[in-house]
């Protein structure tokens, strides 16, 4: 199971940048600059409690899909949703806890 570990390293009026590092098992890491504009973490986020666990979230999601070096080293969490349309529907109502 791969640690994921975020950390907020700038945070402009609308835009926040994260460093974020994977970390496998056998100790080998990748490393990603990622951005969250405040509009996205206000429509997408509302179950977390801070932009860091989203983006914790956000790369739970993606390493389910693919392996971390498959992960682009930087873009912006609007972009998940071109690669899997799922996203969205998922990061705010993971499977199983949807209302209803």
């Amino acid at each position: 199971m791969a640690t994921i570990e975020v950390d907020r390293s700038d945070v402009e009026q609308f835009l926040s940048r994260f460093r974020v590092t994977v970390v496998d098992d056998d100790r080998s890491r990748s490393h990603h600059d990622v951005t969250l504009s405040g509009s996205d973490f206000e429509r997408l986020a509302g179950r977390y409690a801070t932009p860091e666990s989203f983006i914790e979230a956000c790369f739970g999601f993606l390493l389910a899909r693919e392996l971390k070096e498959q992960i682009l080293p930087s873009f912006d969490v609007s972009q998940i949703g071109r690669y899997f349309p799922e996203f969205e529907r998922e990061i705010v109502w993971p499977p199983g806890t949807a209302p209803g």
